[in-house]
This record gives C-alpha cells, structure tokens and sequence, in this order.
C-alpha cells in the first residue's frame, strides 16, 4: 500500500504523489496519470496493484497547480468539479502539469534498477500520457487509455520518442471513431486498440 509523498518539479513548485512501491526490487518504474477525478481511492487502487506486480509506482496530482487534495467519486457533480479542474490546469502556461509528470519520472527512475520507467494514464490522463510520450525524458513506453483529447488534430501532429500503445472504445460518446482512424493512420508506429 502506498502513501503521498511530496516531489518537486524543475520550476520548484512542490507537489503531492501517490506513491506504491513493490515488496522487493523493482522490476521498473511505472508513472500513472490520473483521470480528471483526481488521485482517488479508484487511482490509488491501481498503483498498488502495479506495486503489488512488482513495479514502484508514482501518481502525481496534476491538478495541485490549481487545487490541492482533489479526491473526487463519480457523480455529475464531481464530474463537473473535474471538468473545470482539468481546463484549470490545461490553461495554465506551458509547461504546466507536464513539469510535474517529468519530477513524477526522475522519482520513479530513481527508485529503480537500471532507471526504466513506462507511463500510463486514463482519459485525461491518458491525454497527458500521449503528451509526456511525446515531449518528456527517462521513458521507455506509453501506454493511454481512452486519451480524451489526444486524437484531435493538434494532439496527433505530435510525434512519439517512446513506443506507445493506445487502447480506445468502438463506442466513445467523447473520441469519435473516426478521429481514431485518423490518429491511427497518422501514426503506423503507434499500436491502436
């Protein structure tokens, strides 16, 4: 089971992560992106389980620029609270959030053999994912899930330095399938599910 520990990204802004290490060594380094509901109870859950297969595992609240303790469930109204948490911090200058995903990076390289570190995120996350796949340092892979976001054009003009697998649904009310394609056929490297 984890517990929240405070990291400091490059801009010395300090933050807070969730963080689940393994019972023994480390088989890599595991950065997981929350949704726009915060680090909550359903994010903590899957960072220990990662932990509890072996990787040493940091959630980074990438919401703290804008809020701090955001624990939202699953109602309209969190959904709504999350909504105008996330377009918060996606106004926010670059690099935002994506300073603190990078610090979020360097802490789990650091606890880990070897230094190797994958990436993953859900909706909102799974958007950030995509972007960190694309701009930050010290990752082997990305894997988004559902990336709301991350099939728009600009967001698919951007170009992978890791190897990404992105899962998606064949029935999204928020990415339309044909935006799917199209990231897919602008990316032949990028494996699509």
């Amino acid at each position: 089971m984890g517990t929240f520990t405070d990291l400091v990204a490059a801009d010395g802004h300090t933050f807070p992560a969730y963080v689940a290490p393994p019972a023994g060594t480390p088989r890599a380094g595991l950065v997981v992106l929350q949704e726009i509901f915060g680090v909550n109870k359903h994010i903590r859950a899957v960072a220990d389980g990662y932990a509890a297969e072996g990787y040493f595992v940091v959630a980074p609240s990438t919401f703290h620029r804008v809020q701090a303790g955001v624990d939202l469930g699953y109602t309209e109204a969190d959904m709504g609270a999350g909504m105008g948490l996330k377009a918060a911090v996606e106004a926010l200058p670059a690099p935002g959030a994506m300073a603190d995903i990078q610090a979020a990076i360097h802490h789990a390289a650091g606890a880990v053999p070897g230094g190797k570190v994958g990436i993953l995120g859900y909706c909102w996350g799974g958007l950030l994912t995509w972007r960190a796949a694309c701009q930050l340092d010290g990752l082997s892979a990305a894997v988004p899930y559902y990336g709301g976001g991350m099939t728009t054009p600009a967001e698919s003009a951007r170009q992978p330095r890791v190897p990404v697998l992105a899962h998606f649904a064949e029935k999204d009310q928020w990415i339309p399938l044909d935006s799917v394609q199209a990231f897919r056929q602008a990316h032949p490297g990028v494996t699509v599910h």
